[in-house]
């Protein structure tokens, strides 16, 4: 990694900090959108408008049907994301009563579509007839994240359900089995004509419509299809049918990918948190998530393409310019200090610190910038509002441990 970058990215502690403009939320996939499209390809966008609209209708009808005109029973705990639901416990857990509680719960909150909502512990009750898919954390119910590849969910579920039934041969497993496959096909049904994956689905509008990689969403998607392409361990029991239609989505996926890397001046560099759904142009997401190039999203996706077999050379050279856009981006001797009530979390000069890397980086420019509630860009972190100084992720260290798999790939992948 090169100590340069530190001058390019001085920004951060600037003296004279600016305000840089404010975020664009990303746009929601519409008729309207889909008319923009060359002729040939909005057929393929309308009828998966409708096939979102038919699911949504149907995934609210279903459970009006539950609930008819009895009382409504109180939504279920709020978690943390994946809650409940460990996957690297040893083989003969997961076949553990505790194990199959927690599949249980998982089937039980399975959405008539086929997947999870986020946030729920999968260790506690299981879902009542009636009972809402998700948690409202205390606030009045609605419609949201129903069915969602946010925080860990849907891939989580699915990779726990494989580990327990593979514990559970016979009749034994047989409904772990039917919840994946049905969990499976929502994926393949939740994806866009282009490849690319909404972040939450049946289509929910504003930014859950753009193209999520943020939070290893996207990444998340692809791991599970490529397992249950590959046939083998916990997604033995994948019928070929079914494995194919995974291999065809993971490589439609794929593609898309190597689309969406952005290019400047002529030289690939990382991914965005979020692309638009149509255009694969970068998208804003949250008001303090701006368009920007994402060092964690970039480092992520590096790690399932060098998961891949026998990578194409398309994919190869993706790794290549991805990782040397992280090491051109980093920086030394800064810290992220600690969070306190008082002062907030701040990027401090420390000797000998790092090698660090900023959430988001101006596309044009390459300097480090930072979003805040009210949609306003920053030039410096330390200008931020506290709480956000102290309720996000700015700066971190995660993307070393991913060029250190580089220099492991790379020696293999000439």
């Amino acid at each position: 990694m090169k100590r340069a970058a530190l001058v390019l990215l001085a920004a951060p502690m600037a003296a004279h900090a600016a305000v840089l403009g404010h975020m664009t939320p990303a746009e929601p996939l519409t008729d309207a959108r889909i008319a923009s499209l060359p002729a040939a390809e909005q057929g393929a966008w309308r009828a998966y408008l409708a096939k979102s609209q038919a699911q949504l209708d149907a995934d609210q009808t279903a459970l009006a049907a539950e609930r008819g005109a009895g009382p409504v029973p109180p939504a279920p705990p709020s978690g943390k994301a994946g809650g409940g639901m460990p996957l690297n416990r040893p083989a003969a857990w997961y076949g553990s009563p505790e194990a199959r509680h927690v599949a249980d719960n998982i089937i039980s909150f399975q959405t008539p579509a086929g997947g999870w909502g986020k946030n729920v512990d999968r260790s506690g009750p299981v879902r009542v007839r009636g009972q809402h898919y998700i948690s409202f954390e205390g606030a009045k119910e609605s419609w949201n994240f129903v069915g969602t590849i946010d925080n860990d969910a849907t891939g989580t579920e699915l990779r726990f359900l494989a580990r327990v039934q593979a514990q559970a041969p016979g009749a034994a497993g047989e409904t772990y089995r039917a919840a994946f496959v049905k969990g499976v096909r929502y994926l393949l049904n939740s994806q866009y004509p282009n490849g690319g994956f909404p972040q939450v689905y049946p289509l929910q509008g504003g930014y859950h419509d753009a193209i999520t990689i943020n939070d290893d969403a996207f990444s998340n998607v692809l791991q599970v299809l490529l397992d249950a392409a590959a046939r083998q361990g916990d997604d033995a029991f994948v019928t070929p049918e079914l494995a194919g239609e995974a291999r065809a989505a993971a490589d439609r996926a794929i593609r898309v990918i190597l689309a969406s890397q952005i290019v400047v001046n002529g030289v690939r560099t990382g991914w965005c948190q979020q692309h638009d759904e149509l255009t694969l142009a970068p998208a804003g997401a949250r008001n303090f998530e701006p368009v920007a190039l994402s060092s964690f999203e970039t480092a992520r996706m590096l790690d399932v393409l060098m998961r891949l077999n026998d990578p194409s050379p398309d994919i190869a050279a993706a790794v290549r310019a991805g990782a040397a856009w992280l090491e051109r981006v980093a920086v030394r001797d800064v810290e992220w200090t600690a969070a306190s009530p008082d002062a907030g979390r701040r990027l401090a000069a420390k000797a000998g610190a790092g090698p660090l890397w900023s959430r988001y980086y101006d596309i044009s420019t390459m300097k480090a910038i930072f979003g805040d509630r009210d949609r306003s860009i920053h030039d410096d972190v330390n200008e931020l509002s506290l709480e956000r100084r102290n309720g996000y992720g700015w700066w971190g260290n995660g993307p070393a441990k991913t060029l250190q798999a580089f220099a492991a790939w790379s020696g293999k992948h000439h």
